[in-house]
């Protein structure tokens, strides 16, 4: 009976010290890890809501770009460290509804072995190709593709990439899933063959290809969204082109390790729509072609969702495609 109060006894005090712990947080520096490097669109959305998040915080939000495997290392690092909101992670589509299908191996479950927090923004793709292309809308480009797959080639950023993950479900949809593809270390190589020419197409972020197009050096045949980009208003829909099922956003959203205090993620919440509502900080996002959340979709309900919906819709083509 002895024993069992003092169980009892230890185990209380745990709860009240780590209760308190998580009312007072943070006490120290939060480690935000990006997994890619620096100066991707990735890394770009976590600088500028972690800037506004450190505001929030009281402790600055310290990026940390961890590279490799499509982003599943630096995903598997922060989610693998311990639940007390100190490390962090800034991930994509990619990394939380495609690595499953991808990566048969991975050492993280996006749906059930993770923290939500919320989403940070969209970011609408775009099928853009060389300037030169025979093709002139996206209707010529669909039928040239599908009446000749092999005098195409394809750019990517590598397996497991936004723009690999994209254009992956769009050859699905075509029916070309083992057209030719050309896997770059980085999105940065492969667009600057796209602008020389070497290459054919790519699926990519706007955030990364918007500069080229309004410059001319590359040609946009549509955004694989509901409505057109702000920052690129003369590039039609899908829909509009006439390639309404090829709808995907790609997004940046954060998550914690599974077993993090609520009172520790209901402070994140808050600091990242506190951010995502600065005037500031949201002006800058929407320059870049970012797609501001809905309250909802800043929830870790409503990010969770997101993540599951477009798992499900990827899984097809991914599974389908050649690794």
């Amino acid at each position: 009976m002895k024993t069992t109060a003092l169980g009892l006894a230890a185990a209380l005090s745990l709860a009240l010290t780590v209760g308190a712990q998580a009312q007072a947080y943070p006490t120290k520096p939060v480690t935000m890890i990006v997994p890619f490097a620096a100066g991707g669109p990735t890394d770009i959305i976590a600088r500028l809501v972690g800037e506004n998040m450190s505001k929030t915080l009281g402790q600055q939000v310290v990026i940390e770009n961890v590279a490799g495997a499509g982003g599943t290392t630096g995903i598997t690092r922060a989610l693998t460290a311990a639940p007390d909101g100190y490390t962090i992670a800034m991930g994509h589509l990619g990394t939380f509804s495609a690595a499953p299908a991808t990566y048969p191996g991975l050492k993280y479950d996006p749906i059930n072995g993770m923290q939500p927090i919320g989403l940070a923004g969209g970011t609408p793709i775009l099928i853009v190709a060389r300037k030169n292309i025979e093709a002139t809308d996206l209707k010529s480009f669909v039928a040239a593709v599908k009446a000749n797959p092999d005098k195409f080639n394809e750019a990517h950023a590598g397996l497991g990439s936004v723009s690999w993950t994209t254009c992956t479900l769009l050859k699905g949809q075509l029916g070309v899933p083992k057209l030719n593809a050309v896997a770059y270390r980085g999105t940065g190589p492969a667009l600057n063959d796209l602008v020389s020419g070497q290459i054919d197409f790519m699926c990519d972020q706007i955030v990364s290809v918007a500069e080229q197009v309004k410059a001319g050096t590359i040609k946009a045949f549509a955004v694989a969204s509901a409505q057109r980009s702000p920052a690129l208003p003369d590039v039609p829909t899908t829909t509009e082109a006439g390639l309404p099922e090829y709808q995907i956003e790609a997004w940046n959203g954060i998550a914690a390790p599974k077993g993090t205090p609520k009172e520790v993620v209901d402070r994140l919440v808050d600091a990242l729509n506190k951010a995502l509502n600065d005037e500031n900080t949201k002006k800058r996002l929407l320059d870049l072609g970012t797609v501001m959340p809905t309250a909802a979709e800043r929830t870790p309900d409503g990010f969770a969702a997101l993540i599951k919906r477009d798992a499900a819709k990827l899984d097809p083509a991914l599974k389908a495609a050649p690794k």
